[in-house]
């Protein structure tokens, strides 16, 4: 019997967290990635330049997905590898808001939309990594004793690609953190300006992606890296449309624009990678 038949099932309140999850990040993404010239009016904070509104908006639309393929996840032994990531990126983004929350849209001349936007976003990012907490405790709670075979489970995705992941993952923790505790050197080598709420905003999102790289290259089944595969290939092609639109705002051919896209490259090859094989005879068959 494979590994997944023998893991633990998803509850519903998880299933339904991460459905509610997916839902609000789309929500960030639509205005983000969509209306870019807009998040004056419509967003917790004001982004600029519009790239870096729609890199964050591309980021937030790839993790809905993450969530969405999470939720619809079978056992918790997949989704998992949705939730830390999720877990982990909230809790960094609400330091965040909190350290520089006089760039937040709280004040009455910012106009409704934008407080309420703000107001909803305090809300989300103070319960939503309480909730995940809570509803993880109750769904490691409902885990059933799992047979040898399970537990001793070892990585299932060739080795050059663990390689791959693991060197994605190094390189997205280290400067995701270089980015949320000295932004204002750390940004130096991001290919577009950023401030110190959006070099951190971006650092978050680093710390978020690389997290869910290293959690992936572990996988003991083929299948339960697929929610972490289809984020990192939604999160390429999302990053290109918005090189399509605002890649002006690069420094070509700078080390750092050079690097971003080496960077989106690895991240694309591991994602697809990664995608291909856990829809291989093999994974459908439970890597029995």
């Amino acid at each position: 019997m494979s590994a997944s038949t023998e893991g633990t099932p998803l509850i519903p309140p998880m299933r339904w967290l991460l459905y509610v999850a997916a839902f609000l990040v789309f929500l960030a993404g639509l205005v983000l990635f969509v209306f870019p010239l807009r998040s004056a009016e419509w967003f917790a904070w004001t982004v600029n330049p519009p790239m870096t509104a729609v890199f964050l908006g591309a980021a937030y639309w790839s993790a809905a997905g993450l969530e969405v393929t999470g939720a619809r996840s079978a056992s918790w032994e997949s989704a998992r590898l949705a939730v830390w990531p999720v877990f982990v990126f909230t809790t960094l983004t609400l330091g965040v808001t909190l350290l520089h929350l006089d760039r937040f849209h709280l004040s009455p001349e910012n106009g409704a939309l934008a407080q309420i936007a703000t107001w909803a976003w305090l809300a989300i990012y103070a319960m939503v990594p309480v909730a995940m907490l809570v509803v993880s405790w109750m769904q490691i709670r409902s885990r059933r004793p799992a047979p040898t075979s399970v537990t001793a489970g070892r990585p299932v995705l060739p080795p050059a690609l663990r390689l791959l992941m693991a060197g994605i993952a190094g390189v997205l923790l280290c400067y995701g953190v270089a980015l949320l505790v000295i932004p204002a050197y750390a940004a130096k080598w991001w290919p577009w300006t950023l401030s110190e709420l959006t070099a951190r905003a971006v650092g978050a999102w680093m710390v978020g992606l690389g997290w869910s790289a290293a959690q992936g290259q572990s996988s003991a089944d083929l299948r339960t890296v697929r929610p972490v595969a289809l984020t990192s290939v939604a999160f390429v092609i999302l990053q290109a449309l918005a090189l399509l639109r605002y890649g002006g705002a690069l420094a070509w051919p700078s080390a750092p624009a050079i690097g971003f896209v080496t960077v989106l490259l690895a991240i694309g090859t591991a994602g697809g990678w990664a995608f291909a094989l856990s829809r291989s005879p093999r994974a459908q068959a439970g890597n029995s």
